[in-house]
């Protein structure tokens, strides 16, 4: 008969049905924090793999501001991935109304018709006009 060695499996990605302790989920974050942690010239390199806005032109537009003299990496970056997420977000919403229109390309109509249904969208009322 053979004999088979029973190995330890590490998982590569959460399993969503497992449970994960507090202690768990802290020491990954952690663990996570501590391999993206970066100094020097390499944090900007990261920094621009993980946003897909051009970094060098929303610095510019920041400085636009009278009131901003200076702006770090870091926070470029954070106006960056804040700006990526809140188009993903719009977008997803006025895909819904795209979809019910029976369409696969987002129209104007589409934006509009977010902006009026979703609270979160309400300081952008008039500003497509």
């Amino acid at each position: 008969m053979a004999e088979t060695a029973a190995t330890p499996v590490t998982p590569t990605e959460p399993d969503p049905d497992r449970c994960v302790s507090e202690e768990e989920s802290r020491g990954a974050e952690v663990e996570e924090e501590n391999t993206q942690q970066h100094t020097g010239p390499a944090a900007a390199v990261s920094h621009s793999r993980l946003s897909k806005l051009p970094l060098a032109r929303i610095k510019a537009l920041m400085k636009t501001d009278p009131d901003v003299s200076l702006a770090s990496q870091e926070s470029v970056f954070i106006i960056a991935k804040a700006t990526e997420l809140f188009v993903e977000m719009i977008a997803k919403d006025s895909l819904v109304y795209a979809q019910q229109g029976k369409r696969k390309t987002l129209q104007r109509k589409d934006l509009d018709n977010a902006i009026e249904a979703i609270d979160e969208f309400a300081f952008l009322e008039g500003t497509l006009d």
